[in-house]
């Protein structure tokens, strides 16, 4: 068993059996004596393979590609046949693909809730685009998209959304604000393509139009954060006044509690 400086093996514990003291994770060290956390901190050794946090480009691929899909479904601009034709390449490649690259690397960051929604959304993203592309060339009819079915799609969506933004309520309040418009948005896309009620349609854009706003700041408070050492630029309204705080540091670079010692999971 590995002695690390400061700690005791327990008497009559073993390492083989996994029971006693020794199978708990230590609770972080506090004061500032010889076995506070800085003295801790100044002993610990870590071999890491860093990663940037993966929600930055998934936020960025997302706001785009649902800004531009729901822009129109709110008729801002184009028509309801064409443009989603043109808008098919750029929501494969950057709400799609990009944004399921990111879902993956949040496994590495082991983040749960990016997992799943640029997991998911993304490859929502990458079959709207395809949907598009296969009723343009003839292969689906031109009603595809206004039918019955495709509603059903944007129920699936609007169910995992929902969940999505529970859970990020355990992270920050920008989260929960993208996510939270994002499953309004969804479920009223879905009542206005099944019922054919097109003002829901309109509605619906308005609110996927907000939804992708906050992921924009988000997503650029997170950049922002990283690239200043750790230090909050952009609030995100995390539940910890101070971490809330301009020019002030979120969390400790090493998480002792978790019992690793090792890197603070999530991103």
């Amino acid at each position: 068993m590995t002695e690390y400086p400061g700690q005791q093996p327990p008497s009559g514990s073993t390492a083989s059996t996994g029971q006693g003291p020794a199978s708990r994770p230590p609770s972080e060290p506090e004061g500032e004596g010889p076995e506070g956390y800085e003295a801790w901190l100044g002993r610990s050794r870590m071999v890491l393979t860093p990663i940037a946090a993966p929600s930055i480009l998934g936020l960025f691929g997302f706001a785009s590609s649902t800004f531009m899909v729901a822009s129109n479904l709110a008729e801002w601009w184009g028509d309801a046949l064409l443009s989603p034709v043109i808008l098919a390449p750029l929501v494969i490649f950057f709400g799609g693909l990009a944004q399921l690259a990111a879902g993956m690397w949040a496994y590495r960051a082991r983040d749960g809730v990016a997992t799943a929604m640029h997991g998911t959304w993304g490859a929502f993203w990458l079959a709207w685009g395809m949907t598009q592309l296969m009723v343009a060339n003839g292969l689906l009819p031109l009603t595809t998209t206004i039918s019955k079915a495709f509603g059903f799609w944007w129920i699936v969506l609007a169910v995992t959304t929902i969940f999505g933004a529970l859970a990020s309520l355990g992270k920050n309040l920008g989260l929960f604000l993208t996510l939270g418009l994002l499953a309004a948005g969804s479920a009223l896309l879905a009542a206005g393509i099944i019922g054919a009620v097109h003002g829901l349609v309109v509605t619906a854009g308005w609110v996927l139009v907000a939804s992708s706003a906050a992921a924009w700041y988000t997503a650029g408070a997170m950049m922002l954060e990283q690239s200043y050492g750790g230090r909050i630029i952009l609030p995100l309204g995390r539940w910890s006044l101070r971490g809330n705080l301009p020019g002030h540091r979120q969390a400790r670079p090493i998480e002792y509690a978790a019992g690793m010692p090792g890197a603070k999971a999530g991103q």
